[in-house]
């Protein structure tokens, strides 16, 4: 039964994993806060990275060997494993980010995540998310920025904390570049041109590579597709989820995309937003080739 093997795998593994995985990493978050010098903390980061990618195997373990899953991977990048990557990916379920670390675990530096601040709350993760300097944004809306801009200025400061950090260690920042998870609501809300995405947002990806400048070595552009529909994750646990496909490509980092003034010069945020809906434009092409219907068997 799919729904107690899905219990089962969360009881007996999931969750004693993520308790003896955890504990740990709070006790070494808890000594590079008392060290007395930079170059101690920084000896730190290491301990913290290794528990993280610990965890993150064990679950890959799960993916491996307790479901049938298959995973068809198409790869067009050299990773290196102490890198400096910028990664965006579409973004349709929590799966998604389990087949991320699947697809990534040991190969580049740690995924680092852009959270929302409400998840500092979520129970044992909240805190291992903290410990590990995943960075925690507010995500506020137009009308929410509208009536308040010093919100937007928040998200800014927090970004520009988290760049300043990453600039330290070999790094994957992860970015869901459109904000959300896709629905056919969300997409139909939006107008969105593109069939399978909804809009990219520039502002965050814009940021990024202005404050690391030079430090990023290249994006790795991920696009994922799930052929029997957007799975969660009690799909995935109870082993209903065939099969999903994902493809890495490595993209140079345009040198004037890295250099200009997103916020405040119109021209480069033009010119920004037009490189990026054409990546999402090709994103959104291979997804189609994935996912349309095969055309019907014509009777003679």
């Amino acid at each position: 039964m799919p729904a107690l093997r899905a219990t089962l795998l969360l009881l007996l593994v999931i969750v004693p994993s993520t308790i003896v995985h955890i504990v740990p990493l709070l006790a070494v978050t808890l000594l590079k806060a008392l060290l007395p010098s930079a170059r101690l903390r920084r000896a730190c980061n290491p301990l913290l990275t290794g528990l993280a990618e610990s965890w993150i195997g064990i679950n890959n373990l799960l993916f491996d060997h307790c479901v049938h899953t298959r995973l068809d991977l198409h790869e067009q990048a050299s990773l290196q494993r102490d890198g400096h990557y910028l990664v965006f990916a579409n973004h349709q379920s929590w799966v998604d980010i389990l087949v991320l670390q699947r697809v990534f675990n040991r190969r580049i530096p740690l995924l680092r995540f852009f959270l929302k601040r409400q998840l500092f709350w979520v129970p044992l993760l909240g805190l291992a998310w903290w410990a590990l300097d995943f960075p925690f944004m507010g995500r506020y809306t137009a009308r929410q920025v509208a009536r308040n801009p010093a919100l937007a200025r928040r998200d800014i400061e927090a970004t520009r904390r988290a760049c300043d950090k990453f600039r330290e260690i070999p790094v994957s920042i992860m970015n869901f570049v459109e904000g959300t998870r896709f629905t056919p609501a969300k997409h139909a809300a939006q107008g969105s041109p593109y069939r399978y995405l909804l809009k990219p947002k520039s502002g965050g990806v814009a940021f990024v590579l202005g404050a690391m400048g030079q430090g990023l070595h290249s994006i790795l552009d991920v696009t994922i597709a799930y052929p029997s529909g957007a799975p969660s994750l009690a799909d995935l646990l109870g082993d209903r989820l065939d099969s999903v496909r994902v493809q890495v490509i490595e993209r140079a980092i345009p040198t004037e995309l890295a250099q200009g003034d997103y916020q405040h010069d119109r021209a480069f945020r033009v010119q920004f937003q037009h490189w990026l809906n054409e990546t999402w434009h090709a994103k959104d092409a291979t997804l189609a080739q994935w996912l349309a219907p095969a055309p019907a068997a014509q009777h003679r």
